[in-house]
């Protein structure tokens, strides 16, 4: 795709962050926007800031992790616009804990958005995409998804899940000879509410409330940045897009260290864990 003028974009996740960032940045540029959220406060904050830019933008209350829902979406999108161009499967949550304190329900409820809901926006739009003749699927991942974390399992689980379903399918629909660009996008430290409102499992030494608010203080890139480089990435059908130089620094030490990353983890694990009084984990 050359441009996103008089395209049709459909955002999940829009009520915040990257998505209503990636919303207004696209229809600051004459996209038109199908957006969904759980969060139907946030959704209409979107919606009244992109329509300010003259484009048509509707929206629904979407549980990404509902298959019926997503495609009922993708319905209602194409119903509404005539067709959509581009998914951009965004929205996530996070959940800290380690893998033996962590709950079963936790761990489902993240994957059910992170990956299974990346899944069904895929496959939901796929279809209507190539009825369109050209336009692209964006799913985000993480830099999460390069590198394994203490306390980030589930996360590390969808998002490197994510990053392999997404270079899948690109393979696919270049080797099917389509007009459908597919990238994968890793998002370091982003300054959206992620981290504020993920489900925390204390773990002494290791994970509580505080630690998780201490993290997102070392988020750098505005979503507005963040906007611009998926923007940019879809208009040069990128395979793979690192969003915030955090997650250019992390895809070299992965290059570089592919292992050994993880012994330097350690022992910034064991460090933390000893100021705040714990043991770590063994």
């Amino acid at each position: 795709m050359k441009t996103i003028k008089d395209k049709v974009a459909a955002i999940t996740g829009a009520g915040s962050g990257i998505g209503r960032a990636t919303a207004i940045l696209m229809a600051s540029k004459g996209c038109h926007l199908a957006l969904s959220d759980v969060n139907e406060k946030g959704l209409a904050e979107t919606v009244e800031q992109c329509r300010a830019h003259g484009v048509k933008v509707t929206s629904k209350k979407v549980d990404v992790a509902s298959r019926e829902q997503m495609y009922a979406w993708a319905d209602d999108v194409v119903r509404d616009h005539g067709l959509v161009h581009i998914i951009f499967n965004n929205a996530g949550v996070a959940l800290g804990a380690t893998v033996e304190d962590m709950e079963y329900s936790d761990f489902e409820w993240l994957m059910g958005i992170n990956f299974w809901g990346v899944v069904y926006g895929t496959k939901a739009f796929l279809p209507h995409i190539k009825t369109a003749g050209e336009g692209a699927v964006v799913n985000v991942s993480s830099v999460f998804g390069l590198i394994a974390v203490p306390t980030q399992s589930a996360y590390n689980a969808a998002k490197f899940a994510v990053k392999g379903f997404t270079e899948a399918l690109r393979e696919e629909m270049e080797i099917a000879g389509t007009n459908i660009g597919v990238t994968c996008v890793h998002p370091g430290g982003i300054k959206t509410n992620i981290a504020r409102n993920a489900r925390v499992t204390e773990t002494k030494g290791l994970v509580d409330e505080k630690s998780t608010r201490d993290f997102e203080k070392a988020f750098i890139t505005t979503p507005e940045k963040a906007a611009e480089t998926v923007v940019n990435g879809i208009l040069k059908n990128k395979r793979r897009v690192l969003i915030g130089p955090d997650a250019v620094a992390i895809d070299l030490m992965q290059r570089m260290l592919p292992t050994t990353y993880q012994r330097i983890l350690e022992v910034g694990a064991k460090q933390r864990a000893r100021k705040m009084g714990g043991v770590g984990v063994v």
